[in-house]
């Protein structure tokens, strides 16, 4: 008895069915692409026409950069003293003057009311002087002492109102570093004064100036310990090479593809760098700040953004399509369709603007231009013309595979 022959058949059917499909695999993807590629009239687009009209043709200048806050402002105590308060938190929406943090203000009160005291006891030495008929050169001495002694008063006074810190400006708190009990300032109590107007402690920031006021040798903590930034208006920071920086000024409208919004953004040239620097790849780049057009809540700082910034616009200029557009030895021309019939009629051509093309002469608005379509898969005609081929006559390669008669897998067992 012969053992093991059935398994032996088994395995020899089993190659050939795998063997069959394969061959089979091959040959499915063989026809497909015969009959993707065939020259089909249904595969093949017709051309269509359009009419010469007018539209506007702009000129661009491309630049990325980054979205940040539109203004920031960078906060410190501009006194001496231990912080008693802390009135606001980060994310804290904030009006311009509102309370965010509080230094003890004993001593700065203290030093007002000797200011005022010293201020007012020099005002009475001029008056005695005066009455009793001192020289000029006493008079002039209480006079000098009544202005210094005004000044320290006044400079009191600041210092006592500088124990508040506000906002100098409406925004969103954005950092804090301040707590309870920290020390802040140094130097002598009434410290320095700098920032604007209400607003108290010193300010630093893109949008901000600090003057000094007084002649004490106090100062502030360098570093910033609060934060305020604007959270819908928003300002990008990009380069423009210097080889197209001679057509950007301040006030041109610019478009923005920001990274993560489907609609285009709008903004204008807020200001244009005089200095010239080099970029990571030793380019010469120009810095331009351009300030996005209203409140953006679909916005955030640290975005990336693409520039598209207009730097001229023409009007009512005579367009085709591109693909409209045709050259001969330097010619160029367009199709017209005129009474049914196509006919060939040279233009002169000026700027190309995305898929459309300037027309200076030889065309009017209204006539009607034959637009070629894309010559797709398929559409070849077998002529060695460059483009997609197609199977000469409709009919696949000779060397590609048929089934036999009767549609059985070829190698398949009988």
């Amino acid at each position: 008895m012969r053992v093991g022959w059935p398994g032996r058949w088994l395995r020899t059917r089993r190659s050939r069915v795998v063997a069959a499909a394969v061959v089979a695999l091959a040959v499915a993807a063989s026809a497909g692409g015969w009959l993707w590629l065939r020259p089909d009239a249904e595969a093949v687009a017709t051309s269509t026409t359009q009419t010469v009209s007018t539209s506007t043709f702009e000129q661009t200048v491309t630049a990325s950069g980054t979205l940040r806050a539109a203004r920031s402002e960078d906060l410190s105590f501009a006194v001496a003293g231990t912080v008693r308060a802390v009135l606001v938190s980060e994310g804290d929406r904030v009006r311009r003057g509102t309370a965010l943090a509080r230094v003890d203000a004993t001593s700065l009160v203290a030093a007002r009311t000797a200011a005022r005291s010293s201020y007012d006891a020099a005002l009475t030495q001029l008056d005695e002087d005066l009455d009793a008929g001192a020289s000029d050169v006493q008079v002039a001495a209480d006079r000098s002492s009544v202005v210094a002694a005004k000044a320290s008063w006044v400079e009191a006074r600041e210092a006592v109102d500088d124990a508040v810190l506000r906002a100098p400006m409406a925004g969103t708190v954005v950092a804090l570093d301040l707590a309870v009990g920290d020390t802040v300032g140094s130097g002598s109590s009434s410290g320095s004064s700098s920032g604007t107007g209400s607003a108290g402690g010193s300010t630093t920031g893109s949008n901000s100036t600090s003057t000094s006021t007084g002649t004490s040798t106090s100062t502030a903590t360098s570093s910033a310990q609060v934060t305020i930034a604007t959270t819908r208006r928003f300002a990008v920071d990009a380069e423009v090479a210097a080889a197209d920086i001679e057509g950007v000024q301040e006030g041109l409208q610019v478009e923005l593809t920001v990274s993560g919004v489907d609609e285009a953004v709008y903004g204008t040239v807020a200001s244009v760098g005089a200095v010239a620097s080099t970029n990571s790849s030793g380019a010469a780049v120009f810095p331009v700040e351009v300030e996005v057009t209203g409140n953006r809540k679909d916005l955030y700082s640290g975005t990336s953004a693409d520039l598209s910034i207009v730097v001229s616009q023409r009007t009512d200029v005579l367009t085709v399509p591109t693909r409209a557009v045709g050259t001969e030895d330097g010619q160029a021309y367009v199709t017209l369709e005129v009474d049914g019939k196509e006919v060939r009629r040279d233009i002169e051509i000026g700027e190309a603007s995305g898929a459309s093309t300037e027309v200076t002469s030889g065309l009017a608005e209204g006539d009607t231009v034959v637009v070629p379509a894309f010559s797709g898969p398929g559409a070849g005609t077998g002529s060695d013309d460059g483009g997609q081929q197609g199977f000469p006559g409709g009919t696949p390669p000779s060397g590609m595979p048929s089934f036999p008669g009767g549609g059985q897998m070829p190698g398949a067992p009988q």
